[in-house]
């Protein structure tokens, strides 16, 4: 029994719905799906249609593209309505979220317990330099030329900014994460990067202030970590930190991945430890 992890599967390009459509049966393994499965419910339904009949169990967190509200949106919810609506899809799938008691998965390998936490913490634009104050991070990105699509299409209803509403899921994190016994290792489970570091885009550096929060750079030794899973800046990658593995697993856009692999390629063995391909 394996556990996988996989992001980005970004299924507006119907490419990418078409190596999903083509990944192979996992019947006893366990798939993480770490956020940005699409901007519409209908790829989310696909996505859990296909990868729950294909994995013993699938843990889902939400990318910031799964929380935009699109022009043609039936529905039209906003923020934390669109967030409860998609963990309400999950649940039709029998798919665990961040809402979820958490599971423990069992590495035979090591006969061993990981306590899996799913999390969805959102940014505070607090991934910028000490000199640019939050009100400016915006702007400030905006002089390099970036801006984040998220600005006009992810809405943070009813917290008054994606920082409040990033404050309230870190509180409530955190309060589910003390309640972990420390002799369980802990995989956390995020969208976005817990450290800034890991949050840079060569091409487009100032894109960070969309990337994460300084709040969890430290919660991989606060807490007994042992794994860090997450995606968004489509860069495959494992890196180390204080003895703790921390996984990039984007798929990524069409350009990000090599169609003559497929998707099964770009797997990413979590568990049993196995060294993954950063192509």
């Amino acid at each position: 029994m394996k556990l996988y992890g996989i992001s980005d599967l970004h299924l507006a390009n119907r490419v990418n719905c078409e190596a999903l459509e083509a990944l192979p049966p996992h019947r006893d393994d366990w798939l993480i799906v770490a956020g940005d499965i699409g901007e519409l419910d209908e790829h989310l339904k696909f996505a859990l249609y296909i990868l729950s009949h294909r994995f013993k169990k699938v843990l889902w967190v939400p990318g910031n593209h799964d929380l935009w509200t699109l022009p043609a949106h039936p529905s039209r919810l906003r923020g934390e309505a669109r967030y409860r609506h998609q963990v309400s899809i999950c649940r039709e799938f029998g798919v665990l979220t961040p809402e979820d008691p958490y599971a423990i998965w069992h590495d035979e390998t090591e006969n061993r317990d990981y306590c899996l936490v799913p999390m969805f913490l959102l940014y505070d634009y607090s991934f910028r330099p000490d000199y640019v104050s939050e009100d400016k991070a915006v702007d400030w990105a905006a002089e390099s030329g970036v801006v984040c699509t998220d600005e006009e299409l992810l809405h943070s209803d009813p917290h008054d900014s994606p920082a409040a509403w990033c404050a309230q899921r870190c509180d409530y994190t955190e309060k589910r994460l003390q309640n972990i016994s420390a002799d369980t290792p802990i995989i956390m489970i995020n969208h976005f990067p817990l450290r800034e570091e890991m949050a840079q885009l060569p091409r487009f550096p100032r894109f960070s202030v969309w990337c994460g929060t300084k709040r969890t750079w430290d919660w991989h030794i606060r807490f007994p970590v042992s794994i860090v899973v997450y995606g968004h800046m489509h860069m495959r990658d494992t890196q180390y930190r204080d003895g703790v593995r921390f996984e990039e697993v984007s798929f990524g856009y069409p350009r990000d991945w090599n169609s003559v692999r497929g998707l099964e390629y770009y797997l990413r063995q979590i568990l049993p430890f196995k060294k993954n391909s950063s192509l």
